[in-house]
């Protein structure tokens, strides 16, 4: 007898929204029935909003499903729905009726009300002046300048009128005459509007036949996050989103497409909380209207957008490209090159190679990087460095990209720290035609005291820098080549320290020269920066390859032999001072009266001298005989090194919203009095701010809310001008973006 199998039917409807574990929404053009557990519990005629909001109140006070889920399956916001069960528990299902809608009072601030108080406050006229000139309360004055925030859902009106009445659908609105109220005519926004769902999408991107969600806004008021999007602008010039399309295509048919994958990375980056499961902190709405989704991914679908961008191994590439577009934005700042190592420290359980960490002072399981700025220190690059590598081999290994990145022709000085040291690297750098500006290691002659002279330089942002400088030519030998002569300046820091400076620039005047390697250390700034606010030192991932077997270390045997030599040296100098003395003893008793002239060595201080050099003598033919370098695989045969390749896609995210952020905070410098010591700062608020967002024609108009102070709105404002000038395009649409600051008008 065969058994037939039957598959398992499902409990909801394929066109069921799903609520919860058990229960599903299916609504239609006749009304809704809502499922629970494959039954058909709650049902709701077209229209009928009392039924619909009952169903609701119903699922969370029997406990089928939560809150949150219920909220979402019926488009309202949590809010709304414990308003309704509020109103339920106090007047039963005569609490979820609608009241009537519309104004219950005279409105009297009208947009011609509002454009005429603005025109007598730019006269300079009082709040008092203004309401009596127009018949309006002061209050009312102040909301019409746009200097306090009326409620959500309520009209500014004199204080006679009435507050609105709630919507219809539950969610707030922000009613806008024809004439005022906003920066753009005619508005009915509501306050942070639920996407509506992508279903038939979502449903394609299952079945594989979706190769990327379209952009569909979702438009409403004081929307959370919405001050991310003013960072689309400066995003256009890193080119970011066409270095990983030209470098990777694009990703496989899904819901979620390139541009919905770096957008959402780059924004977790500018919220501080960079890596994927920083989305599990934010709700996946917020995020969804500024991607132009119904919601934003998840951290499962970040990391496996990530893991498949990894499998092509083009980490290396997506670096240059990433170069190269900084290159045709900056050209002007590649004229001096900071070339740099970071280690990551490990802290796992893995057998990682040993690497000095100099900020800790101490050696650790760590993996190396080597890092690339442009003269500003804004990072324009990031390779993984060679197991065991040192800063000099490093240069060298970078030549190649260097000069790809600049072109056949261009010169560029490279500066960098005593950790590139080699004269050898530095004849491959003038060989390859770049300068080199970079600390004297090792032992030098000082100057005297009269060869120095007082200079001054006025560096790029209008500082004079003193110096006190003496100037010499330095010969130093090359193996099988001519020695190389390179322009050594010394610079007389406090108590009489010099620090000798080696160069090959000789237009530079001294001064300038100092100031430039003394630039170094903002890229020392930037690894600070970026450990405490985009998780450069964080694993973004945990995958772990086999390090090189024939890699040749150090034997740790090497290092018994050497201290074995030591002992025997210590132990033979011992039994030299002992025979010394013997013989000094010898020598006193043979001057005694009685001696004879002449007494014996003691024996035993000769024999103890020569075991002493037979000692050292076996220790040094072991030395010798015992290999300097093993390969790896006998010294550490689980050694493992951490796969790399999806921590330079994670770079070059973090490298965009970093530079990006560094252009806005250039840009708001000369509109804000303490931009030297906030800029960054003001930035970060701004990422942070709530707006409207209203498309008109071919234009997307961000109104962001008031900052945290007038002069901060002031300084955002006049940002928001620069930034609305670019016409940049919403990415994979074509829609112009416009920005603003509610209550504020800028030149535009």
């Amino acid at each position: 007898m065969r058994r037939m199998t039957q598959a398992v039917l499902p409990l909801l409807p394929a066109e069921a929204v799903p609520i919860g574990p058990v229960a599903g929404l299916v609504e239609g053009p006749e009304g809704g029935v809502v499922f629970v557990c494959g039954m058909a519990t709650f049902a709701f005629d077209a229209g009928d909003e009392v039924g619909r909001r009952l169903a609701a109140v119903q699922l969370v006070t029997t406990d089928i499903a939560s809150a949150v889920t219920v909220a979402e399956g019926f488009g309202v916001s949590v809010e709304t729905l414990w308003r309704w069960r509020r109103r339920f528990d106090a007047d039963g299902v005569g609490g979820l009726m609608t009241a009537k809608t519309g104004p219950k009072g005279p409105r009297k601030l009208t947009g011609r009300i509002i454009k005429r108080a603005r025109e007598l406050d730019e006269q300079g006229r009082s709040l008092a002046a203004i309401g009596e000139a127009l018949g309006i309360s002061v209050s009312t004055v102040r909301v019409a300048l746009g200097r306090v925030n009326s409620a959500p859902g309520r009209q500014a009106t004199d204080a006679t009128a009435d507050d609105d009445p709630e919507p219809e659908d539950g969610c707030d609105v922000d009613r806008v005459d024809d004439e005022g109220g906003t920066d753009q005519p005619g508005a009915t926004l509501a306050v942070v509007a639920i996407p509506a769902p992508r279903i038939v999408e979502r449903a394609l991107a299952r079945a594989g036949e979706l190769v990327e969600a379209p952009v569909v806004f979702t438009e409403g008021a004081h929307l959370p996050l919405a001050g991310l999007l003013l960072i689309l602008p400066a995003l256009a010039a890193t080119g970011l989103i066409g270095a990983f399309e030209t470098t990777y295509g694009r990703l496989r048919n899904g819901f979620y497409g390139m541009r919905a994958t770096l957008l959402m990375l780059l924004f977790l980056a500018l919220l501080r909380d960079p890596r994927a499961e920083g989305a599990t902190r934010i709700r996946p709405a917020d995020l969804g209207r500024l991607l132009g989704l119904d919601r934003a991914p998840e951290v499962k679908t970040l990391r496996r957008k990530l893991a498949e961008l990894a499998e092509h191994r083009r980490g290396a590439t997506l670096q240059a490209a990433l170069a190269a577009a900084h290159m045709r934005a900056r050209p002007e700042a590649l004229g001096f090159l900071h070339v740099d190592g970071h280690t990551r420290v490990y802290s796992g359980t893995r057998d990682l190679p040993k690497t000095h960490i100099a900020r800790m002072h101490l050696a650790a399981h760590a993996s190396a990087e080597t890092w690339v700025a442009d003269a500003n220190a804004d990072p324009v690059l990031v390779v993984t460095a060679l197991p065991g590598a040192s800063l000099a081999s490093e240069l060298l290994r970078l030549l190649p990209q260097l000069r790809a990145l600049l072109g056949p022709d261009r010169r560029a000085t490279v500066i960098f720290d005593r950790g590139g040291w080699s004269p050898a690297t530095f004849a491959a750098l003038l060989e390859a035609g770049f300068d080199i500006l970079t600390y004297r290691k090792g032992p030098f002659d000082p100057l005297p005291a009269q060869a120095f002279a007082e200079h001054t330089y006025t560096d790029p942002a209008g500082d004079t820098r003193d110096y006190t400088l003496a100037e010499t030519t330095v010969t130093l030998p090359l193996p099988d080549a001519h020695p190389m002569s390179l322009r050594q300046i010394h610079r007389l820091a406090g108590g009489g320290v010099q620090i000798p400076i080696l160069t090959s620039r000789t237009d530079l005047p001294a001064a300038a020269v100092c100031w430039r390697l003394a630039a170094r250390w903002r890229q020392e700034n930037y690894f600070k920066y970026a450990r405490e606010h985009f998780a450069l030192d964080g694993l973004d991932s945990y995958v772990a390859i086999t390090d090189d077997p024939t890699r040749l270390v150090p034997n740790p045997a090497k290092k018994h032999t050497r201290a074995a030599i030591d002992t025997a040296r210590a132990e033979l100098d011992d039994a030299e001072n002992r025979l010394s003395t013997a013989i000094d003893d010898a020598a006193a008793r043979a001057r005694q009266p009685g001696s004879g002239g002449s007494a014996d060595v003691d024996p035993a201080a000769t024999h103890t001298l020569a075991e002493a050099r037979e000692q050292l003598d076996q220790a040094v033919a072991e030395s010798r005989a015992t290999p300097s370098h093993l390969p790896l695989a006998q010294v550490r045969p689980d050694a493992a090194l951490l796969d790399e390749e999806r921590k330079l896609l994670t770079h070059a995210i973090r490298m965009a919203a970093y530079n990006a952020e560094t252009t806005l905070a250039r840009m708001i410098r000369p509109h804000y009095a303490r931009a030297e010591h906030e800029a960054r700062a003001l930035i970060r608020e701004a990422m942070t701010l709530s707006g409207d967002l209203q498309i008109t024609g071919d234009t997307v108009h961000l109104r962001l809310d008031p900052a945290s102070a007038p002069r901060r709105s002031r300084a955002l404002t006049a940002l928001c001008d620069q930034l609305t000038a670019t016409e940049t395009i919403y990415p994979d649409t074509e829609l112009k973006i416009a920005y603003s600051v509610k209550g504020h008008r800028g030149s535009s």
